[in-house]
Formats: structure tokens, sequence, C-alpha cells
């Protein structure tokens, strides 16, 4: 949640920038495009964008390794054309837990700390880097068609609304800016963009000097981490990383660019990954408490005072703006907004704001309560999709006369019961004791010492669950890898 919360999470998105000229009689399968350089336009849309990403991703990450990537995002995105001068790139590392990269008009190039955390060289975070420059020089986002609207819940309910009746992937993205500038800047991409900007960022590795295999590895990462975080989830289909909802399997990516790494060489190129691995050492992984802490089924809010719990089956996910609540029964968010005082009041503002400006939701009349010593009040509508009615809920708490929390949930109208009934009774205040227990972990990179096994080292992971798995998807190591003394590799500790 922003600085009043991870607790107010969601996802994101990206425009267009440079002139693809691809000739369209080319034969040749391993042509690619050339960018046109950068314009003033593409400068003067990205600087208005800037801003308003920083803030919907936890703003930049404040430690020493924003400045190795800026110089790594900079000496890869040279190679793309769209200048000649590293200066012209602003590259930012986001101080934000969830697994993205993107890049926007104008030389903005981005990637989360967390996303950093699964990297395991300087030529994988440049693969990243490389990859999302390579959408920007492809112009692919000018490229895709206008997503339909999803009518009268507006841009906000687009965040929710995405699984329920399969609209705009960006609806599905983890930490969305529905409705600023920057809406539309990192929405979901075709496989053949995807095989594009694969084709140009392995090109670009090759260009600096990289060893071109580290898009693939790095997209064999990705594929584990998405696959793991099923699992964690306790979901069968295909959930994860947001990088991996806007950029759609990379599992099946994998072989491709090992082909590509061949065709344009630099196979043998340089990797740094002591440089890395050293730059790596101490940065957060996973929530910063000050935006809120996700662990397992339950969500807690040191700043804010408060915690809940999804309901059995529900995945949830932490981001800038709100929390995420998804599962095959509906979706919901968890945010805030501006409070008189009066409940009522506050469920008809959210209404009013999912609706636009202008339109309009029936909402049935506001029923008030009390959960777990908290005020509390709810309304509900029903809306139109295009996959049918659904019932929206805004169901909303006082936490001070000044301040309010809500969850939105977007529901089935043919479901038998709200699903959400328990969400909606598990929130509470945490108590001091629960306050002072919350700890942010960070990675920590260690050399492995005679005796020390994958088993052992997993076993310092600070995690209750999945230690193993996590400690090999961390460190790229395959389920029958050893580990060497001296070697070093990363584990996740508070």
């Amino acid at each position: 949640m922003l600085e009043v919360g991870k607790a107010m999470k969601r996802s994101i998105l990206l425009i267009g920038v440079a002139l693809l000229s691809m000739g369209a009689k080319n034969k040749d399968p391993n042509a690619l495009p050339a960018a046109q350089a950068m314009t003033a336009s593409d400068r003067s849309t990205g600087a208005k964008a800037h801003p308003q990403i920083l803030e919907e991703f936890g703003g930049l990450y404040p430690g020493s390794q924003s400045a190795y990537v800026t110089k790594v995002g900079q000496k890869i995105a040279v190679q793309s054309g769209l200048s000649n001068a590293q200066g012209d790139f602003t590259v930012s590392l986001l101080n934000s837990s969830v697994n993205n990269a993107f890049a926007i008009p104008g030389g903005y190039i981005y990637v989360t700390r967390q996303l950093m955390g699964l990297m395991n060289n300087e030529a994988e975070l440049a693969s990243v880097l490389g990859h999302e420059t390579g959408h920007v020089a492809a112009r692919h986002s000018k490229k895709r068609n206008d997503r339909a609207t999803l009518g009268g819940l507006g841009q906000m309910a687009a965040t929710i609304l995405g699984a329920v009746i399969g609209g705009d992937s960006g609806a599905k993205f983890g930490q969305q800016i529905g409705g600023t500038i920057a809406q539309g800047l990192v929405l979901g991409y075709s496989r053949s963009q995807e095989y594009q900007a694969d084709d140009l960022g392995v090109s670009y590795l090759a260009k600096a000097g990289y060893d071109s295999m580290a898009s693939s590895s790095m997209l064999a990462s990705l594929a584990a981490q998405t696959a793991l975080d099923a699992r964690v989830q306790g979901q069968s289909g295909k959930s994860g990383p947001a990088w991996a909802s806007t950029h759609p399997d990379p599992a099946s990516r994998v072989s491709r660019a090992a082909q590509k790494a061949q065709i344009f060489g630099s196979t043998g190129g340089a990797t740094n990954r002591d440089a890395f691995l050293s730059a790596l050492d101490g940065v957060m992984y996973d929530d910063d408490p000050k935006q809120g802490v996700v662990d397992g089924a339950t969500f807690r809010h040191p700043e804010l005072k408060l915690t809940f719990t999804a309901p059995q089956g529900f995945a949830m996910a932490n981001g800038t703006q709100a929390v995420t609540i998804s599962g095959s029964g509906g979706q919901a968010q968890f945010t805030g907004a501006a409070y008189n005082g009066n409940l009522e009041n506050y469920i008809g503002s959210v209404f009013q704001a999912l609706a636009g400006q202008g339109n309009n939701i029936p909402v049935g009349n506001t029923q008030t309560t009390t959960v777990n010593g908290l005020k509390a009040a709810t309304a509900n509508a029903t809306a139109n999709t295009q996959s049918g009615q659904v019932i929206v809920t805004v169901f909303a708490y006082e936490f001070g006369p000044n301040s309010a929390f809500h969850f939105l949930t977007i529901v089935p109208a043919a479901s038998s019961a709200d699903p959400f009934a328990p969400l909606y009774r598990s929130m509470r205040r945490l108590s001091g004791s629960e306050i002072a227990g919350i700890k942010s972990r960070r990675i920590e990179v260690v050399s492995v010492r005679s005796g020390d096994t994958v088993a052992s080292l997993a076993a310092k992971m600070a995690y209750q669950d999945y230690r193993e798995d996590r400690f090999r998807v961390l460190n790229a190591l395959s389920n029958g890898a050893t580990l060497k003394p001296g070697q070093k590799v990363k584990i996740v500790v508070y």
C-alpha cells in the first residue's frame, strides 16, 4: 500500500515510443526492427508519467542497489537505438514486492527490487531491462488494440473485475494505475510482441558484451517462480509474478531465447555474477512493513494497526495502492479513501468513484454493523458485465474520526452466498505485541562452507513453508543440483 498502506495496493501499465521501421517484405525470420530515436513528445510523455509510476510502486528503493541498477540499465538501453547517450535513460529500482519490470517512452525503465532478488547475475538484470526497452523500441504498446472498458464500473473496478469477466489482462495486474496519465503504460503483450522483445533484448545483450544466454536463464527463473507461487497459494492455474501476468508464458520462451542467443552470438560474454551478488546483498525482499505485509492468508499493517485474513481458497497479493484477494468465486480489493466521519457517505463516494463522473450505479440501502469492535457499514449494487451480472459490494470500517478503509468485492450474481463473508468478519485492530512482531525480510549472500547442503541452507530461509523450494528457485538450482564450497548463494532472512 502507499504510505497509508500497502494495504492500498494493486497493479500497473505502458504506452508507446519510437516508430518501428520493419520491412513488411523482409523474409529473414531473424531480422530485427530498427528503432527511431526518441522524440521530444516521447520525453514529455515519460516525464509526466514518471512521478505517478514512482508513487504507485512504492517510490525509488533507497538502498545503494539503485545506482547499480541505473548503471547497468543505461549500458543496455543505449544498444536499442532510442538514444546513443546513456544519460538520456532514467533507470529506476522500485521499492515494490511485486516481480515486475517495464519501460515507457522517453527513456524511462523500471525494475522492482523483488524481481532483482530473483536474478543471479548482472547479465540477467541487463536481459530484463533490455527486454523492456525492446518493447518500447518496437512501439508495441501503440500497436495494441485499445481494450474495451468495463462500462459503468470504471477504472478502479477494473483491477478486480479482470478475472471475473475476462477483460484486459492489465486489469489483472498486481499494481494497477487506474485513471491516471500512467494508465495504459504497462499492459499485457501478445505472444509475437513478447518474442520480438525477447529477440531485441538478446541482441542488446550481445552488443553490450553480456552473455546472451542470460535471457533464457532469467525466463527459466521466472517460470519457476510462477510455478512456486501457484503451489504456495494452493492454485493449479497460472498465477504468480506480475511480470508473468503482463509478459505471458515465460516457460514457453526459455528454449527459444536460448536459440536466439546462439544466433546473435556472445554466449560466452560477461555475466558479472560476483559484482551483481555483492550489489544485491542486503536488499529488502517481499513486503515492506511500511506498506503492510502478507503472511500466508493474513495481511497485517503495522502503521495502520489492522489485520484481516483471506477466505480459504483465495490468494492475496499486496501492492502500493491496494491489497487484492482473488479466487474462482470472486475478486476483492482492500484500500482506503477520504473519510469525514460518516460511513454511509464514505460508501457512496466509493461507488461514485467506480461509476465515474456523470454515471450512476444503483446502490442498495446501507446497513450498519459492528465487526470486532469496529464500527462498520456495507452496501451493494448489481452491474452488467461482458459475462453477465455481478454483485459489487463495499464493506467499510471506521478506524478513527478521520480514518476509514474498505473492501470492494465483486462476485457473479448467480453466487448462492457471498464467499467474502469470512473476510469481512476477519477485520480487526492489531495489538501492540503483534505490531512489534512484524519484521522485514532481506536478501543475504553467503558463501557455501564445507558440509553445507541445500537442505541446511534452506533451513535458514525466513519462511514457515516451502523453504527448500524457495531456496532452489531463488538460486536457479534444479532439483538435483548440489552445492560446492566457496559457491555464493542467496538466502532470505529477517
